[in-house]
């Protein structure tokens, strides 16, 4: 059996056939990406019961994946809104917060991608960076809006980290499409890796966990990427692990 991934969706506005309204959707190569690393891939929409009770929705899984989107409402980090904030979901927040809380909590695998980094972070108490995109020397981290045309750049991984297994190495060339960054780490966590252009968080990890892990770069976006067959692969691990103590 193939481990069973949640990918935490999107709540936009959008446009197919004759249709004009909300929907729950994600890029197809975040689905591709677990498909290919041997997962199933399910889409999880934001749920207000599952505020309360994460664990109905996480007991149905191996693994969770935070994938991109929308900005993260300040007040879920304590500061008020800064000019440079981008529209925020608030269903989204609190659905994906209180999950990515539990997860962590209980050691079920979890991957974040670009805003799923920063919401490992708030999750854990951590703060962000509202708008990075009139800092000098940071354009590259969101080179052309809506497109990775331009996005490619090099992070540096600390040796004998999460990240660095996951990603088979200490250096990797990235693509990144973000204007947030993390600012205070969250409690129990740890930058494992940086941009050696401005020395800002590009990975971020859970210290003592199987696989906790945030990267700020699109992982999916990438056919040689390791990071996602890393975490299906330790998705399968826990899968494994359940099956056996509850034999």
């Amino acid at each position: 059996m193939r481990p069973v991934i949640g990918l935490c969706s999107a709540l936009e506005r959008a446009q197919w056939g004759v249709w004009d309204q909300q929907a729950v959707l994600l890029p197809s190569n975040y689905i591709e990406a677990i498909q290919a690393a041997g997962g199933r891939a399910i889409l999880l929409p934001p749920d207000p019961a599952a505020v309360e009770d994460p664990q109905s929705v996480l007991g149905l899984i191996d693994g969770l994946l935070l994938a991109g989107g929308a900005d993260i409402d300040p007040s879920h980090y304590g500061q008020q809104p800064e000019p440079g904030l981008e529209a925020t979901v608030p269903e989204r927040d609190a659905f994906e917060i209180a999950l990515t809380a539990e997860a962590l909590e209980s050691g079920l695998p979890v991957l974040g991608i670009c805003r799923g980094l920063q919401i490992i972070n708030v999750a854990r108490g951590g703060t962000l960076r509202q708008d990075i995109s009139d800092d000098a020397g940071k354009t590259f981290h969101r080179a052309v809006l809506g497109s990775f045309e331009g996005a490619d750049h090099p992070v540096e991984l600390a040796d004998g980290t999460l990240a660095a297994r996951a990603v088979g190495a200490t250096q990797s060339l990235t693509k990144s499409h973000h204007h947030q960054s993390v600012d205070l780490v969250g409690k129990g966590l740890t930058i494992s890796g940086r941009s050696p252009e401005d020395g800002s968080c590009e990975a971020l990890e859970l210290v003592g966990a199987d696989f906790a892990l945030g990267v700020q770069w699109h992982a999916e976006a990438t056919a040689e990427d390791a990071v996602i067959p890393s975490f299906v692969a330790a998705a399968r691990r826990w899968r494994d692990r359940s099956q056996s103590q509850s034999d």
